[in-house]
């Protein structure tokens, strides 16, 4: 990608009990970002966990709404990650043609850094001339 933003979040995740499933969880997300991007997100996870400790899955989708480098719009982040053994694996990729405003037609690929009580981010993308 060849446009770089950086900077910090702060995440608010609400676990969803109105239904029971084995195994499973849905919670909402609410994430402020600074920095490079300024913006919020509404959105929601599944998860599922395992017998085995240390692995687990889950998906998210969360919709993005502010500033990217100064350009306004919004678009939606969709999550992939697993955690095999305690080895971590996740994706957080820009849903195509989801852009809107300045941000319309917007590409990328965002990753969380985790930190003990800090979360980051580096977030690669493209936008059209």
């Amino acid at each position: 990608m060849t446009n770089k933003a950086t900077g910090t979040f702060e995440v608010k995740i609400v676990p969803q009990t109105d239904r029971e499933i084995p195994m499973l969880a849905r919670m909402t997300i609410d994430k402020q970002f600074h920095g490079d991007l300024e913006a919020t997100t509404q959105g929601q996870m599944l998860s599922a966990g395992t017998a085995i400790p240390n692995s687990a899955g889950y998906v998210a989708i969360e919709r993005v709404e502010g500033a990217l480098h100064g350009k306004k719009g919004s678009f939606v982040l969709q999550h992939v990650g697993i955690m095999n053994r305690g080895v971590p694996s996740l994706t957080v990729t820009v849903v195509p043609d989801s852009g809107t405003g300045e941000l319309e037609g917007l590409l990328g690929a965002l990753t969380i850094i985790r930190e003990p009580g800090k979360h980051s981010y580096e977030f690669g993308y493209e936008l059209p001339a």
